[in-house]
């Protein structure tokens, strides 16, 4: 693992966490009269809070000298591009001041920064498409968390996984249209991991075959 590497992972896993303690923050100061274990439940119902998280342990891990699998750091990789690209697109609402940054934080600058270090320094040998299918395990997961527990507490995180908004059936549709978004975006990232590749990748001493993969 080189220097490079660890440095610019502390980077990015210092910038997710401080993304998701600026999301706490504009919570509470919001609501006052929240407690910060409130906040942290409340903001644990979203897949774009989950998702940051799980890369900010995931880059200070690599910092601290963890070497993961390529299809692991792929695969954050295309969660986090899914939040960005989803929130752009469907979800982005005007704001200003602390808000705008919050958001920016989490739905653009970490999935830029995670994004740019995938493409330039993560080792991307071994991916193959069979890897787009397990990386539908997390997002399959996120949703049947959030329909059940918007069952129990009456909020759903997200208008497309919201049947009281667009009915059992919408939210059928929209799974399977993200989800075939999310195994396209996978393909995707096996095809532009397999052009990228090159046997520099090995050189930080990960071994070869089918256990380092």
């Amino acid at each position: 693992m080189t220097q490079t590497r660890r440095l610019t992972a502390l980077l990015i896993a210092v910038l997710a966490f401080g993304a998701l303690w600026l999301q706490v923050h504009v919570g509470l100061d919001r609501r006052p009269d929240r407690e910060v274990w409130e906040e942290l439940w409340r903001l644990g119902r979203y897949f774009t809070i989950l998702t940051n998280l799980m890369v900010a342990v995931t880059f200070a891990a690599i910092a601290g000298g963890h070497r993961p699998r390529p299809w692991w750091t792929a695969a954050v990789t295309l969660w986090i591009l899914i939040v960005a690209i989803v929130y752009h697109g469907l979800l982005a609402r005007p704001l200003d001041g602390i808000r705008w940054w919050s958001d920016m934080a989490v739905h653009t600058f970490v999935p830029t920064a995670v994004v740019v270090w995938w493409l330039m320094l993560a080792r991307k040998d071994g991916l193959a498409p069979r890897h787009a299918v397990y990386w539908l395990l997390w997002p399959l997961l996120y949703v049947s968390y959030a329909l059940i527990r918007g069952e129990f507490d009456g909020r759903h995180p997200y208008f497309f996984i919201d049947p009281h908004e667009v009915g059992w059936p919408g939210v059928g549709l929209w799974c399977v249209a993200l989800g075939l978004s999310f195994w396209l975006g996978g393909l995707g990232m096996v095809a532009l991991g397999r052009f990228l590749s090159r046997p520099s990748d090995r050189a930080d001493g990960a071994p070869d075959g089918p256990q380092a993969r």
